[in-house]
């Protein structure tokens, strides 16, 4: 193509611009837009089909020799998940054990854990107590997240529900947050309960 011939193109394509206005203009570059968009992602999808029946296909062969996978067992039932929960709940008696467990972890940890607010209450949904424990701690941020991983180590029957962090000022170290964490209880003396230990 010689200079002449792509002058004439641009000179035709400014002259139509200028004829449809630029809420036209505007609508053929979204078209445009759109169709570039949509052949691009239908060979992207077919691919990712493709991909996926291999890895089907690769999950249903057999697996031989010692790298042969242990076989699948079936999900268990409704029944034995419920009482699986219910097995790993936390007893009640206990929670304020689980707080000096929280003051000790904060200490080994390094951070000032002065006082926390707790609340109980029971589920009756879900029969089950819950305690929920509201921390404020001010210490260094990778000594605040070690102590919540140590906590939910520690505590498994615990989730750590929200975590906030606040600084005073950039160059500050020191990190104030505040950590609220729930512990799931059962009450093997509550007939309301829905475990009996």
């Amino acid at each position: 193509m010689n200079a002449q011939v792509v002058a004439g193109i641009f000179l035709r394509l400014r002259l139509w611009f200028a004829a449809c206005g630029p809420i036209a203009c505007g609508a053929a570059v979204l078209c445009l837009a759109g169709a570039l968009t949509l052949a691009w992602l239908l060979p992207q999808r077919a691919l990712q089909e493709q991909r996926q029946d291999v890895a089907l296909r690769l999950a249903a062969l057999p697996r031989s020799g010692a790298g042969a996978a242990a076989p699948v067992q079936a999900l268990a039932p409704a029944d034995d998940n419920l009482a699986l929960f219910y097995a790993n709940l936390g007893e009640r008696r206990y929670a304020e054990q689980q707080l000096k467990t929280l003051f000790a972890l904060a200490a080994k940890t390094g951070l000032l854990l002065s006082q926390g607010e707790y609340q109980g209450a029971f589920d009756q949904n879900g029969r089950f107590h819950t305690y929920r424990v509201n921390l404020p701690v001010k210490g260094d941020y990778g000594a605040i997240w070690q102590f919540a991983m140590l906590a939910l180590r520690a505590i498994p029957f615990a989730s750590l529900d929200d975590i906030s962090f606040r600084r005073e000022n950039i160059g500050e170290p020191a990190v104030e947050a505040r950590l609220r964490l729930t512990f799931y209880l059962a009450d093997p003396s509550d007939p309301a309960s829905g475990v009996a230990r």
